[in-house]
């Protein structure tokens, strides 16, 4: 018989990446989780079944069953929205998790959980690339947030014995992603590009392509445990936001570099990039080079809006 997984957030951009590698590997995959989609496109995502709900503890008992694993991808996703609402992002990513683990813990004690948390935990770091043991010290109601969802992990196991797993992630982006700078930059495109951009352009960022990222995931879950093992999810590759707007603008076509405003964005850290070790020791390694996936997303979003 197929193991079974739930998947929260399975309507979002890295949760129905994670369910369909879940399926293609041979699970049978629930989703939970906001989000209008039909029938045909969520089981094109390897999901067996959707249940359109909050992710509360109610929820998850009616609809998941007894997994073997859960992947928590259900939360918040942006840091403005954090600083704009801070309670809303409070409920959708520790009131979330909070719900998760209790579910777990009275339902399927056994299963294992993986959590996708942010390198957001981390703050302004100077020291680059970041490492795991690094102080955490978030700027943002977003990382602050983030940090708290995995102490709860960490609690839960001490606690009760519950086997988890976080995976802090840099920059996720891949074709399908319809917020945050290249999105952002492919719209502004479709006018004439020429508005700023915040910041100075030199500010750096570790790019993983989605792919990778559902990879990883997965991987964790083999190494879940009451201690709440955690790894960057990154590639150990820092970008300057200048080159990588440049390679973007470039595959779109256009006749003029980006401009930048030279203020810099509160809670937008100036430098990202992940120590990687950590990740490469539990057997994953990513893929796809930031100039590829940068590449292929231009030529997604001029198919997409043509």
């Amino acid at each position: 018989m197929a193991r079974r997984a739930v998947v929260t957030g399975a309507a979002g951009f890295i949760g129905r990446h994670v369910a369909k590698r879940l399926a293609a590997e041979g699970w049978r995959v629930i989703g939970v989780g906001h989000g209008t989609w039909g029938r045909d496109e969520w089981r094109r995502w390897g999901l067996e079944d959707w249940r359109s709900a909050d992710v509360s503890l109610e929820a998850l008992q009616t609809y998941a069953g007894e997994p073997e694993l859960v992947v928590h991808c259900a939360g918040s996703g942006a840091v403005g929205f954090s600083i704009s609402h801070p309670h809303h992002d409070f409920l959708r990513t520790v009131g979330t998790t909070a719900a998760v683990l209790e579910f777990v813990r009275l339902n399927a004690p056994d299963a294992r959980i993986v959590y996708p948390s942010s390198a957001g935990v981390y703050g302004v770091v100077h020291d680059l690339p970041i490492l795991e043991s690094a102080p955490l010290n978030p700027v943002s109601p977003y990382g602050v947030h983030k940090r708290l969802a995995e102490e709860l992990c960490l609690s839960y196991g001490r606690q009760f014995g519950l086997a988890s797993a976080g995976v802090r992630f840099f920059s996720v982006y891949g074709n399908g992603l319809r917020k945050q700078l290249l999105w952002d930059a492919c719209v502004r495109s479709r006018a004439d590009g020429r508005a700023p951009f915040h910041g100075s352009g030199s500010e750096i960022r570790d790019w993983v392509h989605v792919e990778d990222a559902a990879a990883l995931l997965i991987v964790a879950s083999d190494h879940a445990a009451p201690t709440f093992p955690v790894v960057n999810g990154g590639t150990g590759v820092g970008v300057g936001v200048r080159e990588i707007l440049g390679t973007l603008y470039q595959a779109l076509g256009m006749p003029h570099a980006p401009n930048f405003s030279g203020v810099q964005r509160a809670g937008d850290p100036p430098g990202y990039t992940a120590e990687i070790s950590a990740a490469l020791r539990w057997g994953w390694s990513p893929t796809i080079a930031w100039s590829d996936g940068v590449r292929e997303y231009a030529r997604w979003f001029a198919t997409e809006f043509a």
